[in-house]
């Protein structure tokens, strides 16, 4: 890096240094004398102080190009960005060139690979998507004996500590180096692609040897994988990719379970194995193969008899006549010339269509005749010639080129033999109607040809069409942060007309398959028991059911594989994000504990040890008043100790989820004046009539919430003003209101005054750690029932306790049971 920036200072490119970490190596320090650099940003963090790259300050300086060391850096706490490669994205955006360094342990995808080599875990990583999107990727490459030697001389650590290098020991350097190298070599790959296409290249260009083995399912499949995968593997990052062609009207000659054992073999050979559709089966294998950018393809010999070639040459000789520049390898196997049936077993639909459309072809012109010979001499030569060729246009709509120029010969021959002088033979007297005769037939057969190119162009536009509304709405997902698997998978199966697709996931490139979602009956649950797999990488693929596609979707369907694993790491982000937050909660619900016990449960504590302290004191005499005042004193601590253990328990158990509600039918009247009279020191009226229906709701549930609406009105009510307790009926709930005459709340805050440890205002600590109304309400809804806070008419705050009624009639009194008295 150093290097390239002294290059571009003699060529006059301004460059600086925005952060450069020599670590004490004095030939990194010769190479950055005399280049520009930038000061670093002091921070400060937990009494220490650290140093990082000021990316404002690079930015005002603004250079053509500044050198950032350390890619993968994670920046000193108190800096803009936690990671240094986003300080880099920053700079770009900023119209600055950026030249880094990273170094192959630090690249996500390759991290747990090099921890297994070498031992040691890297902590600091950079997702590959940065690194694959700079304009140039340069791989530093000394040899490894090379690498090994910078230790020991002290060039990367100091002389004494170079014994303790243990990732420069023998073969380490080696399988880091060839890590590098095959990542590079896919980077390049990909500027490969993108250079060919953007210039509109189609012939293969052979950096790498990728060779496809065309497969029909028949027996010798398993000769031409294993003569592929050799010559693949004759040079260094060579792929093996088979591809089975299947016509859209079922294929003949193919056996599914061979195609299955084909597919594994494939597999175990390090190869990809591929289906596509399409009649044209030369045509289709030869789009495979230029769209897989293939340098060589094999094909097995012909299985046909030599009578059967009266049809046409074979598909390898067809291939191999239109491969240009593709090498064709033609293997002989024990099955050639022996026979196979190779007449396409076509579906019941597509075959009455096909006799439907002959049939029209060789007996519709016999219709207009039998019209025009009755009149005969009525309609002159040119306006039979017409309707004849109005039949020839309706036939090449219905069944295509061949099928039009059938009914163009048949309908000539009638034209001649019925309706052209002399009649009942094929001479004709006049010239002229053999010049007209010769016309009907060149452009009823140029009409044919061109009705049957529109309509194939219209089949293709309303294809293409529909590729252009799918890739839309897919980028349109996309820009709108869409990420359903479901929906984008019924999309899938919707688009294609397949059965069922499925999404799979298997650890690394060797685990079990795994579904992690699945539209339609019965899904694949592997790739070879898929009709069509599109790959994402080794460990993620597409699949679908139902039937094969044609060769021409794959680009379709390789984006919605991309937008279906794109659907898949947001939803695992999605989850990682909800346990992030549910573990920041629990922290934080945790440090709040820690303090509670630190701070507000020694405050009762500190009262009840002063008061029986005081008492057992022989110093002094305590007077009667005084005794029992004490006593009240240590008295009112416990019973605060006592609620604030009790609300920690009640958190506690709401956290764990472990709070199992054990409902009962329950009177109102039983439960209010007992919670009430245990918390409430000062006036507090309960109106709870025994005319009202039992609640569900379990007693010692109950019995808490209301100990605690109670204790948190009478915090916030004047001592000269009572708490109202008070209960009515609404529908088929029972509403239970606490009501103060306190300061009330905002709007915005009524509903989070029922988050843990929440206070409002300036409320006193000494008043309450702010557990009360967090557990009042998650008890209420354990029990189905909800917590609500309304502001109370004329000032205050009401809190409203809404629980189910009991579906069971309020049981009568007994005669002599008394009515219950108000609790004041």
């Amino acid at each position: 890096m150093l290097d390239e920036a002294r290059r571009g200072l003699r060529h006059g490119t301004d460059v600086v240094v925005g952060v450069v970490e020599c670590h004490g190596r004095p030939r990194t320090e010769e190479l950055l004398a005399g280049l520009e650099v930038v000061p670093r940003r002091q921070l400060s963090h937990r009494c220490g102080s650290f140093t990082e790259m000021d990316v404002d300050a690079v930015i005002a300086r603004r250079p053509q190009v500044v050198l950032v060391d350390e890619l993968a850096h994670t920046n000193a706490p108190g800096s803009r960005h936690k990671k240094r490669w986003q300080d880099v994205e920053q700079l770009l955006d900023a119209g600055i060139d950026v030249i880094s360094t990273v170094n192959v342990q630090h690249l996500e995808s390759l991290n747990a690979v090099v921890e297994s080599i070498t031992g040691v875990a890297q902590h600091e990583t950079v997702p590959d998507g940065v690194v694959r999107r700079a304009d140039q990727v340069q791989l530093v490459d000394p040899a490894p004996e090379a690498l090994r030697r910078r230790p020991a001389h002290g060039n990367v650590y100091p002389p004494e500590a170079a014994a303790s290098a243990d990732r420069f020991r023998p073969g380490n350097p080696t399988a880091l180096r060839e890590l590098a190298l095959l990542w590079v070599a896919d980077r390049v790959d990909e500027y490969l692609r993108e250079y060919r296409h953007d210039h509109g290249i189609d012939a293969a260009w052979r950096a790498r040897e990728r060779v496809v083995v065309a497969l029909t399912g028949g027996p010798e499949g398993d000769t031409l994988i294993r003569r592929a995968a050799r010559i693949a593997g004759r040079g260094p990052g060579g792929e093996l990719l088979a591809v089975h062609v299947a016509r859209s009207n079922a294929p003949s000659g193919c056996s599914p379970a061979d195609l299955v054992r084909q597919r594994r073999l494939v597999d175990s050979l390090g190869g990809t194995f591929h289906s596509v559709v399409g009649d044209d089966v030369p045509g289709a294998l030869l789009d495979f193969a230029r769209g897989v950018d293939a340098t060589q393809v094999v094909l097995g010999g012909s299985r046909r008899r030599s009578w059967q070639y009266v049809r046409g040459p074979g598909v390898g000789a067809t291939f191999a006549a239109r491969s240009g520049d593709i090498d064709t390898h033609i293997v002989t196997h024990e099955h050639v010339g022996r026979g196979r049936d190779t007449t396409p077993k076509r579906s019941g639909t597509a075959r009455g269509r096909a006799v439907a459309s002959w049939a029209v072809a060789l007996l519709g012109p016999l219709v207009p005749a039998a019209v025009l010979v009755p009149m005969r001499g009525g309609v002159a030569l040119p306006g039979d010639m017409l309707l004849f060729l109005a039949l020839t246009v309706g036939v090449a709509l219905f069944g295509g080129l061949w099928q039009a120029v059938s009914t163009a010969v048949v309908g000539s021959l009638l034209l001649d033999y019925y309706l052209t002088a002399p009649t009942h033979t094929l001479k004709i007297a006049a010239p002229g109607n053999v010049l007209a005769l010769v016309v009907f037939v060149v452009i009823a057969l140029a009409v044919a040809s061109v009705v049957d190119l529109a309509a194939r162009r219209a089949q293709q536009a309303a294809r293409s069409q529909a590729e252009a509304d799918t890739l839309s709405f897919l980028a349109g997902s996309v820009l709108r942060g869409e990420g359903a698997l479901p929906a984008l998978l019924e999309r899938v199966r919707r688009t294609f007309g397949v059965e069922s697709v499925a999404v799979l996931q298997r650890d690394g490139s060797c685990g079990p398959w795994e579904s992690v979602g699945s539209i339609g009956p019965n899904p694949p649950t592997r790739p070879d028991t898929a009709d069509v797999e599109v790959p994402v990488d080794e460990s993620l693929a597409l699949v679908l059911s139902g039937r094969a596609l044609p060769a021409d979707t794959r680009a379709v369907l390789g984006a919605f594989a991309a937008q279906a694993a794109l659907a898949l790491e947001r939803r695992t982000l999605v989850a990682e994000a909800a346990e992030a937050r549910r573990l920041g909660e629990g922290h934080s619900v945790d440090t709040a504990l820690f303090a509670l016990v630190a701070r507000d449960l020694r405050a009762p504590l500190a009262v009840i040890k002063a008061g029986a302290s005081g008492l057992r004191s022989h110093e002094v005499d305590w007077a009667r008043a005084e005794r029992a005042e004490l006593l009240a004193t240590i008295e009112a601590g416990a019973d605060r100790l006592d609620q604030l253990i009790g609300n920690l328990l009640d958190m506690s158990r709401l956290r764990m989820g472990t709070i199992e509600p054990l409902p009962s039918d329950i009177a109102l009247e039983e439960v209010v004046p007992g919670a009430v009279a245990r918390v409430a020191r000062t006036a507090v009226r309960v109106s709870v009539p025994g005319t009202l229906p039992t609640v569900r709701a379990d007693p010692e549930l109950l019995d808490r919430v209301v100990a605690n609406l109670v204790e948190n009105a009478v915090l916030h009510t004047p001592p000269e003003t009572p708490v109202i307790v008070a209960a009515e009926v609404v529908r088929d709930r029972v509403e239970l209101r606490v009501v103060d005459r306190g300061p009330g709340l905002p709007d915005d805050a009524k509903d989070r005054v029922f988050e843990a440890f929440a206070r409002h205002g300036d409320a006193p600590r000494s008043r309450g750690v702010g557990l009360g109304l967090a557990v009042a309400r998650g008890f209420a809804e354990a029990m189905h029932g909800s917590l609500a806070a309304e502001d109370t008419p004329g000032g205050g705050l009401t809190m409203i306790l809404t629980l189910p009624a009991s579906t069971e009639p309020r049981p009568e009194p007994e005669p002599d049971d008394l009515p219950a008295e108000p609790a004041s």
